[in-house]
């Protein structure tokens, strides 16, 4: 008792001097780490919380007078500042020997925190400003946290403070910059309560479930965002994927078709059902889908692909056949007709050698083509 005695004078003397703000919070910061009884001492935490403030009170009138001062310095005092007087909360509400709680600083504390507050919000665009997303989450955390701790429990900042959304979603924000996943999801919920950033941030939320390799989840924020923004590429292609991964590809036609409802034209949603069409092994319908992307852009070089392939699975199904002698006719045509596709496919595409290679292996060599052949045999067997 009598070196806490001694500790706590000296603090006193440090904050009397107008100087030395820094010594005297290390010395209450370490008075508190030395004894669990000194943590329920209040007296210590006033003076710990008096040695912080005047620091914020001397790195704010400089900057006010325009002299040179780290404005980040004077963020990180303010979130002590709050660390402190919520700390201190704690032991202001512990119950007396008979059960009682009688609060002798909360209100003033709580009033006076509250003016400050603002400085967390800052604190954390500042941060974002400088890509320093850790130390704006941590900002931005401990403004959110007012929202749930005692201390301000008059303000009723969830229903009243109307940045507490905005603060949300840039938590939210620099979580998924940080590729943490359980930063990202803390308050997701709240930030997707905004519903001007809502498409935005159901991005961030199922970036954060895929990292987890939470599938189901990851799918279900996909179709909740889908359903919602059914033109969102985002949604839809990554929609798309998760479906086609699982094989369910009567569930990716269902998602194409409503998103070319709203737009027919648009070459990403032709794209995907003229494949899903070729997966399905619908061949003709993919062929058509392929030929209309085509007619709307002819420098895209997937669509080609697809329909080659659609006219060369139409003649490797009739190949098969046990009878297939008789359809020589019909597969020669079909190779004929794959032939201009894939040609202007390998023009398009150069480096997809894996793909229009074996592909026009195949033509050549039904169709007698020996020059050609020749060539891309080859080709193939270039090491």
């Amino acid at each position: 008792m009598r070196g806490q005695r001694k500790e706590m004078s000296q603090a006193r003397s440090y904050i009397k001097s107008g100087k030395d703000y820094d010594k005297a919070e290390k010395l209450m910061v370490e008075l508190l780490s030395k004894d669990s009884l000194n943590r329920m001492n209040p007296k210590i935490y006033l003076l710990l919380y008096q040695a912080v403030l005047k620091q914020y009170e001397a790195g704010n009138e400089k900057l006010y007078l325009n002299q040179q001062y780290d404005t980040a310095s004077l963020f990180n005092i303010t979130k002590r500042m709050f660390a402190v007087l919520e700390a201190l909360d704690s032991v202001d509400a512990a119950p007396d020997k008979k059960g009682r709680v009688k609060l002798e600083y909360r209100k003033k504390h709580a009033s006076e925190l509250d003016t400050y507050r603002p400085n967390l919000y800052y604190g954390g665009t500042f941060n974002i400003h400088k890509k320093d997303y850790k130390t704006a989450f941590a900002f931005f955390d401990a403004y959110l946290d007012c929202g749930r701790q005692p201390l301000f429990s008059a303000f009723d900042y969830w229903q009243n403070d109307r940045k507490m959304l905005d603060a949300a979603y840039w938590a939210t924000y620099c979580g998924f910059k940080l590729k943490d996943p359980q930063l990202t999801l803390k308050y997701a919920d709240a930030a997707l309560r905004d519903s001007t950033r809502r498409k935005t941030a159901l991005i961030y939320v199922a970036e954060a479930c895929n990292l987890m390799g939470a599938k189901d989840k990851y799918r279900d924020v996909l179709k909740a965002g889908f359903d919602k923004y059914p033109q969102s590429p985002y949604f839809f292609s990554h929609l798309m994927d998760c479906y086609t991964l699982d094989n369910k590809l009567d569930s990716a036609l269902s998602v194409v078709d409503r998103s070319l409802s709203l737009d027919g034209d648009n070459p990403l949603f032709l794209f995907a059902k003229s494949t899903v069409l070729l997966n399905l092994g619908r061949y003709d319908e993919c062929i058509l889908v392929s030929d209309s992307l085509i007619n709307v852009n002819d420098t895209l070089a997937e669509p080609y692909y697809n329909a080659g392939t659609a006219y060369l699975n139409k003649g490797l199904n009739l190949v098969q056949k046990n009878n297939s002698r008789q359809y020589g006719k019909q597969i020669k045509e079909l190779y004929q007709k794959a032939l201009p596709y894939m040609e202007k496919y390998r023009k398009l595409a150069p480096e997809a050698k894996q793909k229009w290679g074996p592909a026009l292996y195949r033509i050549y060599l039904r169709l007698n083509m020996g020059k050609q052949f020749e060539e891309m045999d080859n080709l193939l067997n270039e090491k």
